[in-house]
């Protein structure tokens, strides 16, 4: 087994592609070694002590050092940790897939939608899933709908994006100005 390596536009976080599928469905994110702990291979790689952040896509995993942490030094112990989850078939959670594991402070997290918004949620959504997300994921992260309250979508960078030093400017130049020219009820995108 060969995993790839990509770098991402957040310097702290590389992209891992074992070649396979990881996330059925979806994407997970761990921001914690307590959050960590629904999954054998986040643990593992929050284990090193230099790592802080762990982001599953469909066919990545995204891994973010700590401050001091030096991917040269790093990056060998990461694909040593993928290597042995991925030949050994592991399950990816404790339990076997992600149903029912909730995520810490998500709910927190949301605003609430009006129903009466509900086409321009719908067009929101649509475009956020068939013109952001791919873009963002090839960076190793992704993005997440969170809400829309008077002209404001609020959307929740996770993965490299997460703390990416470029990921104000992708929401509000790249995704505020697109949402903008399709949605005419837009008027500001904010970071949840």
């Amino acid at each position: 087994m060969f995993i790839e390596t990509e770098t991402t536009p957040n310097p702290a976080t590389l992209k891992f592609l074992p070649g396979q599928q990881v996330m059925p469905s979806g994407t997970r994110e761990f921001t914690s070694p307590e959050a960590a702990e629904v999954s054998p291979l986040a643990q593992a790689l929050f284990d090193t002590g230099a790592v802080t952040g762990v982001f599953y896509g469909s066919d990545f995993v995204s891994v973010t050092a700590g401050p001091g942490a030096e991917w040269m030094h790093l990056k060998p112990q990461v694909v040593a940790i993928l290597l042995d989850h991925f030949v050994s078939e592991a399950p990816l959670f404790v339990g076997g897939d992600a149903s029912g594991i909730a995520v810490p402070g998500e709910e927190a997290m949301a605003v609430e939608d009006d129903p009466a918004d509900a086409d321009v949620i719908a067009q929101i959504r649509e475009l956020i899933d068939t013109r952001v997300r791919p873009a963002v994921a090839n960076d190793g992260g992704d993005i997440v709908y969170r809400g829309f309250r008077d002209g404001v979508v609020y959307l929740q960078m996770q993965g490299a994006c997460s703390g990416c030093p470029s990921s104000t400017a992708t929401l509000k130049h790249g995704i505020e100005g697109l949402l903008k020219h399709y949605v005419p009820e837009v008027s500001e995108v904010r970071a949840a």
